[in-house]
């Protein structure tokens, strides 16, 4: 008789969870099948496409090749933990504005892409939210918007920091 998988404790979207999935089981997996959060998506499975992408403290991450062990200690954050349906957070709002979906499949990776962007710099050049999606793949061909989403999202992430300062 084999001994049970002990249970990992994680923080996802700033709560406490507990998975009692194996420990090189995909975060993806962990994410979508037990937690029933739906941002991150299964695309390539090999870390290449980015639609799982996720935070890990704050840095972008493929949880499709990330075992759910190496995020034990660590804040992980998905689409869903941005903002709200009624209140999405910056980048979300941008993308949303821009119409910058068509299937929508790939806007996971591309808004937390530019949100872990906009955390290391808030005031991005164009050459850098390029260098930044490059990786992202979008298939629909929408990468007009989804540039212009981006630029969008600096301004919106520029007046919430403001706004927040003079609170």
């Amino acid at each position: 008789m084999t001994d049970p998988t002990p249970a990992l404790d994680l923080a996802i979207n700033a709560s406490a969870c507990t998975t009692e999935a194996t420990p090189d089981t995909p975060l993806l997996y962990v994410l979508r099948n037990d937690l029933c959060l739906n941002g991150p998506k299964f695309g390539c499975g090999l870390g290449e496409c980015g639609a799982c992408t996720v935070l890990i403290d704050g840095v972008a991450a493929r949880s499709c090749v990330v075992p759910v062990a190496a995020v034990r200690h660590h804040h992980v954050t998905t689409l869903e933990g941005l903002g709200t349906p009624d209140a999405p957070g910056p980048v979300q709002r941008a993308f949303i504005d821009a119409q910058a979906a068509q299937c929508g499949y790939c806007m996971n990776g591309m808004i937390l892409t530019i949100h872990a962007l906009l955390l290391r710099n808030p005031a991005p050049t164009d050459a850098d939210i390029r260098r930044e999606l490059r990786h992202n793949l979008c298939r629909c061909g929408t990468h007009l918007e989804i540039l212009q989403a981006a630029h969008l999202a600096v301004r919106y992430w520029a007046e919430d920091a403001a706004a927040r300062t003079s609170a």
